[in-house]
């Protein structure tokens, strides 16, 4: 394949310009080169190394050589016919099973740049780039009405290939999708993984993802991402996550009530909402925050008490359970609590 501009183009560059695979990262031939982000593909992929020479383009020098000696052949004339003949039989079987490894091999390296896919989107350079797709739009948007067109991430089941299709991961609501166009449908989810889509949200913490992704068809690049960052506004963090990126699908005019003639049906009916409790919300959004709230497992009880909470002693529940609760307010206020699993009766 060539470009417009007359030169020969790249595997990769063929590879993620076909229909499907949109949502593809051009990996760098440097990563690529570098065998310590290879480590353990080669007993994944058949025909490894002829695999990888086609991802990287690199031509073998045989065929070259045994085209050579055929022409040559094809010139001396004191060959007789029958060795003629029996030489141009052998080269065309060995062309034919060039032809059908030449397949397999493609899927090999399919299969290969899948996997070292996987890995590069979660280096600092594979983040990046994925960010860019990202913020264009390139992976959709979720089709759940209460999240208003928050954009997705392709994200897998599994990290093995083979057993699940990419999905799309919704940071608003927080559950997965299955891709609207059955293009996507065919694609391998190992060649993503599990690790992407929570590692993009911990890299881009600043970034509103609240941000709708018909905003970007005009090119609104400010709302999100970096600049977020530089506004010079201290936003309010739980967990090292903006109070704005946490679940904003979730929650009290978040979640679909049904209703007959204006009245809410009651839960204990037996056409009754069910499961509304996964996609609750805290109204109360500094509940989430574990660590202010009971501080860590290294505090010990005159650090506590130093804080002006007085702690009444370890209460033995059942086998081996103990936990400290405070004097003043409900016994269910607690401070601290510790299981520690002893022998069994």
């Amino acid at each position: 394949m060539s470009s417009s501009s007359g030169t020969p183009e790249s595997w990769i560059s063929s590879f993620c310009s076909l229909l499907g695979h949109e949502y593809f990262a051009e990996i760098s031939e440097d990563f690529i080169e570098d065998d310590f982000n290879l480590t353990g593909l080669q007993t994944q992929v058949a025909m490894y190394k002829e695999a990888l020479e086609m991802i990287l383009d690199v031509e073998p020098e045989d065929d070259e050589d045994e085209d050579d000696e055929e022409e040559e052949d094809e010139g001396d004339d004191s060959i007789e016919g029958e060795e003629r003949s029996n030489r141009r039989a052998a080269a065309e079987r060995r062309h034919h099973r060039m032809a059908s490894d030449l397949s397999i091999i493609e899927s090999s390296a399919e299969m290969l740049y899948g996997l070292i896919h996987q890995r590069f989107i979660c280096s600092r350079a594979g983040i990046q780039q994925m960010y860019e797709k990202y913020e264009m739009g390139h992976f959709g948007t979720c089709p759940r009405t209460f999240c208003e067109g928050v954009r997705t991430l392709p994200v897998g089941l599994s990290d093995v290939p083979g057993e699940d299709t990419v999905k799309l991961f919704c940071p608003s609501c927080l559950d997965v999708y299955v891709p609207p166009n059955s293009r996507f449908q065919t694609v391998d989810g190992a060649f993503f993984g599990r690790t992407f889509g929570a590692l993009f949200l911990l890299t881009f913490p600043d970034y509103d993802i609240s941000k709708r992704g018909a905003d970007t068809l005009g090119g609104s690049h400010s709302r999100g991402g970096a600049s977020n960052a530089s506004d010079g506004e201290d936003k309010e963090k739980i967990n090292g996550m903006n109070v704005q990126n946490l679940g904003p699908g979730l929650g009290r005019g978040k979640v679909y009530e049904p209703k007959i003639f204006g009245f809410k049906v009651s839960e204990r009916a037996r056409s009754g909402p069910r499961m509304t409790w996964l996609r609750n919300r805290p109204l109360e959004i500094r509940e989430l925050d574990e660590a202010a709230m009971y501080g860590t497992a290294e505090e010990s009880e005159d650090d506590l008490e130093g804080n002006g909470v007085r702690t009444q002693p370890r209460q033995t529940l059942g086998s081996g359970r103990k936990v400290r609760r405070t004097n003043g307010g409900s016994p269910m206020s607690i401070v601290e609590a510790n299981v520690e699993f002893g022998p069994g009766p």
